[in-house]
């Protein structure tokens, strides 16, 4: 059996060369993250270089396992929220010690793996409404709309009246951002395949020639190492497993579940990979997968892991399958190799596909039945909070309150079935208790 036969590419009405432009973007869009990351963590004291091949290797060895196993065109790479919790809150917030922080994120891996693999995971996806569902897409768009948006300075911070405001209209990544944004719609109307991805590389290379900021130092290869501060296999299981440190762990894995779950379920839609009752295709293997990612990130040491929603640029240009991820995975991994190119793809080359996409999953309003007035508009709460708030699982947290509280007080009791009732319990106590990320 070959590769192409495994992956159903002609089944699933891809090709590999299809396939391929779809990792490329897919990379492209999400290989910021190895600048991000090390970043953060270093910040806190870990060692950026060990911090960069730990989340190349987190990044590659997960998207490989979900494209072969679950053969669907996810990647997966270690989570900005949750960087930025473990750096952030964690470690300069509360002290705890970079091994014990690490202990915890491998802990947070096994109980999120055992969650997966026992179908507790797949239950939630079940029993989450259609209607939150669509809210989710909807709410993530509009979340990597704003993203992009502030990445390049188009929408800033206001330090009166509203939160933001618009930035430096006629700075070079701005108008690129535009104009890249435009360049995209356009070529997408004409139908010409990889547009994404030609449109980030033509902006990239005129950043090289009219931006300072980009440039390359002449180094391209580098032999990777994890440097003498290595933080492989330093995590301090034990030391995590105290009773002060235990609420952090039950966090990480809550945050991850719906999080990441809300994530593989927009993404889903958005590569048309829902069977007839609406379910992701192989949406069990790729759960897995996404947990047991996490168990990578606490061995090489670096933040948890989790399916990107920048995936969706992948499947904006035709990933269909397995391939999809693959690619990405192996494209991460090549870049332990290429630390001096890193910093070379600026952030305005791929903020234009990051808004497109946001703007594709805005169609996910259509899908709303607006005859179920309650379920529609709990779903538009669901996508509001999660740009207002910055946090996804807090937008699909109040999203299920006001749908359990709207079907109550509505006496519409037969449309709410006991999980729903369930999961909004525990968002809501999740929350109430100050467990929330």
């Amino acid at each position: 059996m070959t590769l192409s036969s495994y992956l159903k590419i002609n089944e699933r009405g891809s090709s590999v060369r299809q396939e391929i432009i779809a990792g490329l973007t897919t990379f492209l869009a999400m290989v910021y993250s190895i600048i991000v990351v090390p970043n953060m963590l270093s910040a806190a004291g870990f060692p950026a270089e060990s911090v960069f091949v730990a989340t190349c290797l987190v990044a590659g060895l997960g998207s490989i396992l979900i494209g072969l196993w679950a053969n669907v065109p996810m990647a997966i790479g270690c989570a900005i929220s949750l960087t930025a919790f473990t750096a952030f809150s964690l470690v300069l917030g509360q002290g705890v010690s970079i091994p014990v922080a690490l202990g915890a994120i491998f802990l947070m891996g096994v109980v999120f793996t055992l969650i997966s693999v026992t179908g507790v995971r797949a239950w939630i996806l079940r029993n989450l409404p259609a209607s939150i569902a669509h809210g989710a897409g909807i709410g993530i768009g509009l979340f990597l709309l704003l993203i992009a948006a502030n990445g390049v300075g188009l929408v800033i911070k206001n330090d009166a009246g509203l939160p933001v405001t618009m930035g430096e209209f006629m700075s070079l990544p701005v108008i690129l951002s535009l104009v890249g944004l435009a360049a995209i719609i356009g070529l997408e109307r004409l139908r010409i395949k990889g547009s994404i991805l030609w449109v980030i590389i033509t902006i990239t290379m005129i950043g090289l020639l009219f931006d300072p900021a980009v440039k390359s130092d002449g180094a391209i290869l580098k032999v990777p190492s994890f440097g003498s501060d290595s933080l492989f296999m330093q995590m301090d299981v034990m030391g995590a497993l105290n009773t002060a440190i235990l609420p952090v762990v039950f966090a990480l894995v809550m945050t991850a579940i719906f999080d990441a779950t809300g994530t593989i379920r927009a993404v889903a839609g958005q590569a048309n990979l829902l069977d007839k009752d609406g379910q992701i295709i192989n949406g069990g293997r790729a759960l897995t997968s996404d947990s047991v990612s996490s168990l990578f990130s606490g061995i090489f040491g670096t933040a948890p892991a989790a399916v990107y929603i920048e995936s969706a640029a992948g499947t904006a240009v035709g990933g269909k399958t397995g391939l999809t991820a693959i690619v990405v995975g192996v494209l991460f991994l090549l870049m332990l190799f290429f630390q001096p190119l890193a910093f070379l793809v600026p952030s305005y080359a791929t903020a234009p596909a990051l808004m497109y996409v946001g703007l594709l999953m805005l169609s996910n309003v259509s899908r709303l039945d607006f005859e179920d007035f309650v379920g529609a508009m709990s779903g538009l709460i669901c996508a509001v909070f999660i740009v207002l708030t910055a946090n996804i699982v807090t937008g699909i947290m109040l999203g299920f309150g006001t749908l359990v509280l709207g079907r109550l007080i509505s006496g519409e009791f037969n449309k709410l079935n006991l999980g729903t009732v369930i999961i909004a319990v525990v968002l809501v106590a999740f929350y109430a208790l100050g467990y929330a990320i």
